[in-house]
């Protein structure tokens, strides 16, 4: 597999700080200038952690596996932390919520698909492997160094879930103040909501910090990334590292990925833009980077794309109609990047079949139903849209029709108990549209 995502002009710099900061990843670091002096003047092992809370990643997920390719571009190893200890737990950071505990089974699965994907995006060296430790006081050690340039993936399994409790909070927890923890910024939207936060979930800043001790250890890992939500985890790793081995390991924290109301971006009105294909199709993942807020281009551009600066500055300041050949743009280089290039020309000829009639309507969202259900009386079109995921609920779809948002075979839907019958379909195929740019298919089975 060919690993050059990255153009070698993809930044004037040659200090990867310098094009993290330059792209606007950056927003926190433990030591600025000790960081960018480091990441100058040698390759370092560095990670970032992702606990496996589905089987597959997000969009969310997807811009620290973008930090990791720059740093494996300017040839600094990733390692790939795969969270089958702390998933255990479940990180309370940035939730108004528990976390739903997995059984380890599960935890287990979503490990495995995760590297999967990992995998499409960075060049591993698959012969290194963490060899362990006899528990929370004894240190272990990888089988040999990683191939230079090449990442690494351990699962923190190996070393938390064979930990004695006792051991742990004595060895570990006694570093811990109650009060400062309670102060973190992951814990205090919690304490401040009606369910208040469990002691259980109190542990995971222990677990996340005890990962970066025993890398930094083990096999001198010196610098953990995080979204900027994992601050506070992060400070407690970096100082329980410098407490129990006297090194000096160093943390940077980015960007979380919102658009400019402040909003996490990639959810749809079906949940989570993932980044596989069975759950999210390659043309729905193109039409949600299409239709982006105008204000959200230039973002999207410098964090999503590895397109030079100069040509993220000249799309994103495009104006009225041209910046949505700005979008297209978009649209189409992370879709490429995620589904490869085939399928980014075909989410795009599909995308620009149905904004102009021209190109292929093979490429539209499809789902293919039973026609018994369109028989006799048929299916209500709200109902409909509604199992096709255009719209949430039932009162979105009438308010939907209420606005004039829907089109069903090429006419405007003006009735909102309107029926969808068999005899509406055009060889087996019915095509409805939501709004000016969402498309979708039905295929009679």
């Amino acid at each position: 597999m060919n690993f050059d995502f990255i153009p070698d002009n993809v930044s004037k710099f040659d200090n990867v700080y310098d094009v993290l900061k330059e792209r606007g990843f950056i927003e926190q670091c433990t030591d600025e200038e000790k960081v960018r002096e480091l990441l100058q003047n040698e390759k370092v092992k560095f990670y970032i952690g992702f606990d496996p809370t589905a089987d597959c990643l997000h969009v969310g997920h997807f811009m620290q596996v973008i930090i990791m390719m720059y740093m494996q571009k300017f040839g600094h190893t990733p390692v790939v932390l795969i969270g089958g200890g702390t998933g255990m737990v479940g990180d309370p950071s940035g939730r108004t919520d528990m976390r739903q505990i997995m059984d380890v089974d599960t935890i287990e699965h979503n490990c495995q698909q995760f590297k999967k994907l990992f995998d499409k995006f960075l060049d591993f060296d698959e012969e290194w492997k963490y060899e362990g430790n006899n528990g929370v006081y004894e240190p272990g050690h990888q089988n040999r160094e990683p191939i230079p340039g090449k990442a690494v993936a351990v699962n923190n399994a190996r070393w938390i879930r064979p930990l004695n409790y006792i051991d742990f909070v004595r060895e570990v927890g006694s570093l811990f103040n109650v009060n400062n923890m309670l102060r973190a910024e992951c814990f205090k939207q919690r304490m401040e909501r009606e369910g208040g936060l469990t002691f259980f979930e109190l542990n995971y800043m222990l677990l996340q910090s005890y990962d970066f001790m025993v890398m930094a250890r083990d096999f001198d890992v010196k610098i953990e990334f995080g979204g900027n939500d994992q601050w506070s985890n992060i400070i407690g790793g970096v100082d329980l590292t410098r407490k129990k081995t006297g090194k000096e390991v160093y943390g940077m924290t980015f960007s979380l990925l919102t658009n400019s109301e402040g909003k996490k971006m990639g959810k749809t009105a079906k949940g989570a833009l993932w980044l596989s294909p069975e759950k999210t199709s390659p043309y729905e993942f193109f039409q949600y980077w299409r239709n982006v807020g105008d204000q959200d281009v230039n973002k999207c551009l410098r964090m999503l794309t590895f397109l030079p600066m100069e040509e993220v500055e000249r799309l994103s300041a495009l104006e009225g109609a041209e910046i949505n050949k700005a979008k297209e743009i978009l649209a189409y280089e992370v879709t490429k990047l995620v589904h490869g290039e085939e399928e980014a020309k075909k989410a795009l000829d599909g995308a620009r079949a149905a904004f102009a009639g021209g190109g292929s309507m093979e490429n539209i969202p499809t789902t293919v139903m039973a026609a018994s259900e369109f028989e006799g009386e048929g299916m209500g079109v709200v109902n409909l849209i509604r199992q096709l995921g255009l719209v949430p609920s039932n009162g979105e779809g009438f308010r939907t029709i209420e606005q004039g948002g829907l089109t069903v075979a090429g006419k405007k839907v003006t009735d909102k108990k309107m029926m969808v019958t068999v005899d509406m379909f055009e060889d087996g195929k019915l095509l409805i549209q939501k709004g000016k740019k969402k498309f979708h298919m039905v295929e009679l089975g």
